[in-house]
């Protein structure tokens, strides 16, 4: 039920761009007993439905600029593929921290920042 739970609020998330899978890694790692590298790849299947969903919805809603968001698919293509290859050789404690230092910094950076004018 908790898993349910999780992946439900993970998936909201997601679909409005706040990083959903961080919330699904955290739990798998810290609650349900997971290897980081185990979650990670989790994180990554349950991605891919969400963000089909979400990509489909915003460009429904005519939210997608496909002239920037194409060059950025491409290269976060390219730099997922780099990316998976180095973390699978990085020992599983030291990238949990990491993973760790990264969500702390971008939670403080997020609480220290101005709200920004929603120009929609």
């Amino acid at each position: 039920m908790a898993v349910t739970a999780v992946a439900f609020l993970a998936g909201m998330a997601a679909a409005m761009g706040l990083g959903g899978g961080s919330f699904l890694i955290i739990y798998l790692t810290v609650f349900a007993g997971v290897s980081q590298q185990a979650a990670q790849g989790i994180n990554l299947v349950f991605f891919i439905p969400a963000a089909a969903c979400a990509v489909w919805l915003h460009t429904r809603n005519r939210l997608v600029d496909w002239k920037s968001a194409l060059p950025a698919m491409i290269a976060g293509t390219a730099t997922a593929i780099i990316s998976a290859n180095i973390a699978m050789k990085i020992d599983g404690d030291i990238s949990r921290k990491l993973f760790g230092a990264f969500v702390l910094i971008m939670g403080m950076k997020m609480l220290s920042e101005k709200p920004k004018s929603q120009n929609i």
